[in-house]
């Protein structure tokens, strides 16, 4: 039986529909009062795990789970060694460094040398700001990284924006992006090497249920 790591959360909903394209059918996750975090398909082919964001590539890398969906800012925050099979396309936002609208700074660049940033993706705003030559002191936050500026505890932050409606209601605006994020299919290497076919004919048929311009990892 195939596994497939689903991330909780925004791109559930989605995650279901592109994986009924092959014939996986997981609503069940998503059905009033469900409580299960693991439940199969009918047909009987594959059982789906529901995990946290940053666990779907852990479950992927160690075995546990075949494939998995999950963003492709996970995928930069926690890099682990997996197949990038496909851009799902969907789930799209971007990663950007924000500041108070109130700010000077107009570019990631204009930032002073050791400011305080703070971000739940230490790793990602890290590599960003090593590539800019630009040493901050990061600052890892679970929760509302907006409240970082707004209380002067840091002069950015970086995070996820999708709409940046959140950004505008806390008097914050974004002035760079790191990166574009959407839904990533990856795989366990393993798992396909040694794959008869069912495990690429799944990949295939999500792929194939993809928009062509979305298709490349």
């Amino acid at each position: 039986m195939i596994t497939v790591a689903l991330a909780k959360g925004a791109l559930l909903q989605d995650s279901i529909a592109c994986l009924q394209a092959a014939g996986l059918d997981f609503t069940a996750l998503t059905a009033p009062g469900n409580r299960q975090l693991m439940v199969d398909s009918p047909c009987g082919r594959a059982c789906a795990l529901l995990v946290r964001n940053a666990d779907v590539p852990v479950y992927v890398a160690y075995g546990q789970a075949q494939l998995g969906v999950v963003g492709d800012d996970v995928l930069r925050e926690h890099p682990q060694e997996l197949a990038r099979l496909a851009d799902l396309g969907f789930g799209g936002c971007r990663m950007a460094v924000a500041v108070k609208r109130s700010s000077p700074y107009r570019r990631a660049a204009d930032l002073p040398a050791h400011c305080r940033v703070a971000s739940k993706f230490i790793h990602c705003a890290r590599t960003f700001f090593d590539s800019l030559d630009l040493p901050v002191d990061l600052i890892q936050l679970q929760g509302s990284v907006e409240l970082g500026p707004l209380t002067g505890m840091s002069e950015a932050i970086v995070d996820l924006v999708a709409t940046g409606r959140t950004l505008q209601e806390n008097g914050l605006v974004a002035i760079e992006d790191l990166f574009f994020s959407t839904a990533r299919l990856v795989g366990n290497p393993l798992a396909l090497r040694m794959d008869r076919g069912p495990l690429q004919a799944v990949v295939e048929a999500v792929r194939h249920g993809v928009p062509a311009r979305s298709r490349q990892p």
